[in-house]
């Protein structure tokens, strides 16, 4: 059964855009099960998908001449004389795969629907080979409002901005949501009850993840130490990135902790987040603080303490509704997030008045208007204060 996600509305209507559908995004987060839907959706009988976790399909883009791809989709069914929808699954594994695009995409009447796990090797390969010929969308694990959904939850999507404390919806979805921050938002983890399951399906995600796409995408072959930095990089959730204790730790030279850093967020595994630097004399300019992408994939790494799996929940279920920043003094004074630069935000399981005391203080000279609160657990006092369960 098709469970619909947010970003597919937007993808339906770019079906019938000449421009290739790019969607990118870490894998396992249901990229395959979107453009098999597209396909099918697509108004014509005309059309074909491919899987390059196939050999033999990935053997079709090393051919030389490409109307013999062509040629080769024809025999598998596909009318070269009108409109074609071909659909390519996975296509960072055929680095071919960019100039036969251009190619086909050029000299014929095609949709072409792709998909690739990696940032990295879609946004840099692909801007240069297929400029102005390509929409990307990025695919990233539930939000919590997708999460319920998958889970047959009613709700509804109120600004959270504004809302009041909702206690009847606290009571009826807080447990969902402690199972959000726990588990996460990748699907099958989401579509599976038992916990142990959950368990195993994260630990094969990070394995898929550093066996397949860290190999394809660098000549770091020693697999143990990649996943040692990856686990200490989990065990820092919400703190500035300090490269050069990191490479002491992981007896790694400081430029290669930073370059798998870089490759960690480009592949969508990890996301910095910078300084709001409006008063750089009084501010901490270079540091980042690091989140993961997914709050299960991380606390399954790590076994993060309860406050840091909520501050990376609430991290990834505001990420998508704009930029997101911190802010800082150099006495150590921190706001957690700035969204747009208009709100300040401070995460705290179980805030209290001096909480938004010190936010309020710290916006003011942030240059930041608007202040919330956001909260796990009930408070006495409800102004100013968001439930996290509120961000759908």
């Amino acid at each position: 059964m098709f469970i619909e996600r947010k970003v597919y509305k937007e993808l339906k209507e770019h079906l019938y855009k000449k421009q290739i559908t790019v969607l990118t995004g870490m894998r396992r987060t249901g990229k395959t099960t979107l453009v098999k839907q597209l396909l099918k959706d697509a108004e014509s009988e005309n059309k074909i998908y491919v899987d390059l976790e196939r050999m033999d399909n990935r053997e079709i883009f090393t051919e030389k001449n490409y109307d013999n791809i062509l040629r080769y989709f024809s025999e598998r069914g596909l009318n070269a004389s009108k409109k074609m929808y071909i659909g390519i699954d996975e296509i960072q594994l055929a680095p071919e795969t960019a100039s036969v695009l251009k190619y086909l995409y050029d000299s014929y009447d095609i949709k072409f629907i792709v998909t690739g796990s990696s940032s990295y090797y879609l946004k840099n390969y692909f801007t240069e080979s297929l400029s102005g010929r390509k929409k990307i969308f990025e695919l990233f694990p539930l939000d919590f409002g997708e999460f319920l959904t998958f889970k047959g939850v009613s709700h509804k999507s109120r600004n959270y901005l504004n809302a009041e404390f909702p206690k009847a919806e606290y009571a009826r979805l807080k447990t969902y949501y402690e199972e959000f921050i726990r588990y996460g938002g990748f699907p099958e983890v989401v579509l599976s009850a038992d916990a142990a399951f959950k368990k195993d399906l994260l630990s094969d995600i990070i394995s898929s993840y550093i066996n397949i796409d860290i190999k394809i995408l660098s000549d770091f072959r020693n697999d143990r130490n990649i996943y040692n930095l990856i686990k200490l990089l989990a065990g820092r959730i919400g703190t500035r990135l300090d490269y050069a204790k990191i490479s002491r730790l992981t007896e790694l030279s400081r430029p290669t902790v930073q370059s798998y850093v870089d490759l960690f967020e480009k592949s969508y595994l990890i996301k910095r987040v910078s300084v709001l630097a409006n008063r750089p004399d009084r501010e901490i300019v270079k540091a980042q603080k690091l989140y993961f992408c997914d709050s299960g994939l991380a606390n399954m790494l790590a076994e993060l303490d309860s406050g840091a799996q909520f501050e990376n929940a609430v991290f990834n279920q505001l990420r998508v509704k704009g930029e997101i920043k911190y802010y800082s003094l150099k006495s150590g004074r921190e706001i957690d997030f700035i969204l747009d630069g208009v709100y300040a935000f401070e995460v705290k399981e179980s805030p209290i008045e001096d909480d938004l005391r010190n936010l309020e203080d710290l916006a003011k000279t942030a240059g930041v208007d608007n202040v919330r609160l956001i909260g796990r657990h009930p408070v006495p006092k409800y102004a100013n204060y968001i439930w996290g369960g509120e961000i759908k």
